[in-house]
């Protein structure tokens, strides 16, 4: 394989697969703990073997296809997921596209042509509750029932605990959604983070003293509105700030944004696409009688999430730079 972190997909020649490999399977919408017990499994297991180790991801995720009307909270999009499994020491990821006919494909079929034929695996690690193939007819008992007569290696994970609840992708929803971020730090491995492109905005924060970068997050996000202690990623760039995100309803109660204030920031960043990362609570969204009562609440806020920012000195997610589309 090319150095750095590879993406195969669908359309990529059978001849530029490197056949072998072993693989990480599972949607790992996050990339949490969890996620990555079954991705240190699967590079444990491409060690042990002189083999690179790849993971094996469904875009878009399997259930926005199968309830498309239902929204749909993702923790990652695409792009983040990516960056986020190259941070892991992964070489590369397969990215399958999950529609009509991947959703119809049999997990005996799955198995012998997508994993053995297709990509030419010696071995594969998933969670104890992947499941996989029409109806969901494929399991990790299937897999392992398999494996000797495929000649692979097969590792199934446990669930991963953190204070004896099981780590998944939708509890982290669910702190993020209570504005638990710690909690959903702490399961993520990480903090949990979103990418946008800086938008024009009404132009009020400047007035008010706190210039803005807005960022508008996927409809579907189900943060918590409030106020939080960001981390920003501007490429190696990392500026510390205080964002709100909600309809501000002292002024005009709109579509849900994201503010995000820089502390001792001078520049322009419209246009400029950024990582923010969530990393502490520091209040629910209020409307306020005035203005003044507003920005003095702002100082407030500013100075408490400075505080927490240096309670966590560098702590930002640990993400890597995704390469070419499939190697050339």
């Amino acid at each position: 394989m090319m150095p750095g972190f590879t993406v195969i997909r669908d359309t990529t020649p059978a001849a530029a697969i490197p056949k072998g490999a072993v693989v990480a399977m599972g949607n790992f919408d996050g990339v949490h703990l969890g996620h990555r017990a079954v991705i240190a499994a699967a590079l444990q297991m491409g060690r042990a073997h002189g083999r690179p180790a790849l993971a094996v991801t469904f875009e878009p995720h399997p259930r926005s296809f199968f309830s498309p009307n239902t929204p749909q909270f993702r923790l990652t999009d695409e792009a983040g997921k990516l960056r986020l499994l190259a941070g892991t020491g992964l070489k590369g990821a397969v990215v399958m596209t999950f529609d009509k006919t991947r959703a119809g494909t049999t997990a005996q079929d799955f198995i012998h042509h997508d994993l053995i034929e297709r990509l030419g695996i010696s071995g594969i690690a998933v969670g104890y509750d992947f499941h996989f193939g029409k109806g969901r007819v494929g399991s990790p008992s299937l897999l392992v029932s398999e494996a000797p007569r495929l000649g692979i290696e097969v590792d199934v994970q446990p669930h991963v605990d953190i204070d004896e609840r099981p780590v998944s992708s939708s509890a982290v929803r669910m702190a993020l959604a209570e504005g638990q971020i710690d909690d959903a730090t702490a399961m993520l491995g990480g903090p949990w983070f979103i990418t946008g492109e800086v938008l024009h905005g009404e132009k009020r924060g400047r007035d008010l003293g706190y210039p803005t970068a807005n960022i508008r997050l996927d409809k579907n996000c189900g943060l918590k509105h409030g106020i939080y202690a960001v981390r920003v990623g501007r490429g190696d760039e990392r500026f510390d700030g205080v964002a709100s995100f909600g309809r501000r309803p002292t002024f005009d109660n709109g579509a849900p944004l994201l503010e995000v204030f820089l502390f001792d920031f001078k520049g322009d960043l419209y246009g400029a696409a950024l990582d923010v990362a969530f990393i502490a609570f520091i209040r629910e969204e209020l409307k306020f009688d005035n203005v003044d009562a507003l920005v003095r609440q702002m100082d407030d806020d500013g100075a408490r999430a400075r505080a927490a920012l240096a309670a966590a000195p560098g702590a930002f997610p640990k993400l890597g730079i995704i390469g070419s589309s499939h190697p050339g």
